[in-house]
């Protein structure tokens, strides 16, 4: 080993630039690099030659520079505001539940290409409350701790898997808190989540809540609908082949008689029959054309075809959106009101499940 004898100031800068980031170097108790050091002192690491010091540092500031050019070159990141109204409709208590949380904080340190993280997600629970609940508090923490972190990772590449492991682990971690009490839980919950890492929506769902997606045609102004999940049920060809080959069957469109939908977390005393908790993933790229977002549960869609749902969040709107004389107009109150509006006409409609409507407003 050698002492600071005899190196420069620019050696021993260069030296103190080797730190790693966020570590405090001490004398006698550097265990990750060549530090700066006091006149006198002794460093029990080998201090690095200024010629190895340099290629690294200038292959570091390149790094760097790199990052910044593709930061500064990266695709405008859209805004996102949720709204969402929940009515109990004709059943006795609201089972369902929902998630709109932010993860960029939970993520940290969050990897390099990423600037945004939100999640939003819609729980038809039935059998209970419990199910539902638990899902909501729980899913989106699976899933962050399942998230890759750091310089090196990238989240396109890792979310499928990423979102497959939290829907099991929530899951597994359901079925043992329902077994272990007396009587056990039956509750179980369908889910439909999108969660947004900067542009890009990937969708999971499990059971036959819904989510859509409402873009504008450019070329006639005209509204599409997206839709961005499937409905599982029983009466699904592939479903009913699952449930039959696991030795349950289906009877007046429900597995065994009884439950409604083919994939679900919860509802342990179906899974020996091919219920899964398994969900089905997508990914879709926002646009500049693109206006909302809508998840809801079965309950709406049972008053509303996804056309009308849409169409009615459009009418409401855009019949106020012509700049008033004291300004323009509110899109937030819109689409709040919007919301509750299209809540409120569901049980109107005679909607009796519970219904649930959470729309992600997307601002340009």
């Amino acid at each position: 080993m050698r002492g600071t004898a005899g190196i420069n100031a620019g050696t021993q800068l260069g030296i103190f630039l080797m730190c790693q980031p966020y570590l405090r170097c001490e004398p006698y108790n550097c265990n990750q690099c060549a530090v700066l050091l006091l006149p006198g002192l002794q460093c029990r690491h080998q201090i690095l030659d200024p010629q190895t010091i340099t290629p690294v540092l200038n292959a570091r500031r390149k790094r760097q520079t790199l990052t910044a050019v593709k930061s500064s070159t990266r695709k405008r990141i859209l805004s996102l505001k949720a709204h969402v109204a929940e009515r109990r409709g004709e059943r006795e208590e609201l089972q369902d539940a929902h998630t709109i949380c932010d993860l960029s904080q939970d993520c940290q340190p969050m990897p390099p290409d990423l600037l945004r993280l939100s999640y939003f997600a819609v729980f038809d629970g039935h059998g209970g409350t419990r199910a539902s609940r638990f899902a909501a508090q729980n899913l989106h923490q699976n899933f962050v701790k399942k998230i890759p972190r750091g310089e090196g990772s990238s989240v396109d590449k890792a979310m499928k898997r990423c979102i497959l492991d939290a829907f099991k682990q929530t899951d597994e971690d359901f079925l043992k808190q329902a077994a272990s009490q007396k009587p056990a839980w039956k509750d179980g919950t369908t889910a439909i989540c999108v969660l947004v890492a900067d542009n890009i929506l990937y969708i999971a769902n499990l059971g036959d809540s819904r989510a859509l997606l409402c873009r504008i045609n450019k070329e006639n102004q005209k509204h599409v609908v997206l839709s961005l999940s499937r409905e599982h049920n029983p009466t699904q060809y592939e479903e009913r082949m699952r449930i039959q080959k696991a030795g349950g069957n289906v009877r007046d469109g429900r597995v065994l008689g009884v439950l409604e939908v083919s994939r679900s977390i919860g509802d342990g005393q179906y899974k020996r029959y091919g219920v899964i908790s398994t969900p089905e993933v997508k990914r879709c790229p926002l646009t500049d054309s693109d206006r909302f977002i809508l998840l809801a549960c079965d309950g709406l869609f049972k008053a509303f075809s996804a056309e009308e749902a849409v169409t009615f969040i459009l009418t409401h709107t855009q019949e106020k959106s012509s700049p008033a004389e004291d300004g323009p107009p509110d899109f937030d109150s819109l689409y709040e009101s919007a919301c509750h509006r299209l809540a409120n006409e569901a049980v109107r409609r005679g909607a009796a499940d519970n219904v649930t409507v959470l729309i992600v407003q997307i601002q340009h």
